[in-house]
């Protein structure tokens, strides 16, 4: 069991990381400003699904092994790049707001399937993600505190539970104002152009570092 005083520091530290831009919150943003929340909560599912089997394989040492070996991280890093870019692009040639004027959610299934994948694909080819749950969560377990699967466990739960809150706040803040981009046809333009460019970036960053 996690005392209290590192859980309440575990907490804080990951509120920080997860109030910091990032493509997570990129995608999430733009899938419901596009498509409203629940699109956009679909897209937290397949963040939440990847961060909790990042946990699980660092709890397993898959983490380790990408950092003895340098060329299996190029490879899933350079694969993230490239999936990030293809985001990017989809998002830029996507057409202008493909929302339903009297504001209801999009029906079927396609559409939020969709937004679940890229949001799996999004954090799972992200090697710093996993390798963030390898630094991060050994910070907090303590082995004469009881058993350390367990700790990574809760740990793990924590984490995951916490990024599902900030995306849901994300995706519903985004969703709130989508009538009012929808109405203005340069907003419009220029939130495509900004999170299509905020994607690249990322692409970039996760390329070169």
């Amino acid at each position: 069991m996690v005392s209290a005083h590192l859980l309440i520091m575990y907490v804080a530290a990951l509120v920080v990381v997860f109030a910091l831009p990032g493509p997570d919150m990129a995608l999430v943003l733009q899938t419901s400003i596009g498509r409203g929340a629940r699109t956009g909560f679909a897209a937290a599912a397949g963040l939440g699904i990847s961060r909790a089997t990042h946990v699980t394989l660092s709890a397993c040492g898959v983490a380790a092994l990408l950092r003895n070996a340098p060329w299996l991280y190029e490879v899933v890093r350079y694969g993230g790049a490239i999936y990030l870019a293809w985001v990017a692009v989809q998002i830029f040639r996507s057409p202008v707001f493909a929302m339903p004027t009297d504001g209801a959610q999009l029906g079927g299934s396609r559409p939020l399937r969709s937004a679940f994948v890229k949001g799996l694909l999004t954090n799972l080819l992200n090697p710093k993600a996993l390798l963030f749950c390898s630094v991060l969560l050994p910070q907090f377990v303590r082995p004469e505190a009881g058993h350390v699967a367990w700790q990574v466990i809760e740990l793990g739960v924590v984490l995951v539970v916490i990024g599902a809150c900030f995306d849901a706040a994300y995706a519903v803040g985004a969703a709130r104002i989508s009538g009012w981009v929808r109405s203005h046809p340069l907003a419009q333009t220029l939130q495509r152009w900004t999170f299509s460019a905020a994607l690249i970036g990322f692409a970039v960053r996760l390329s070169l570092d």
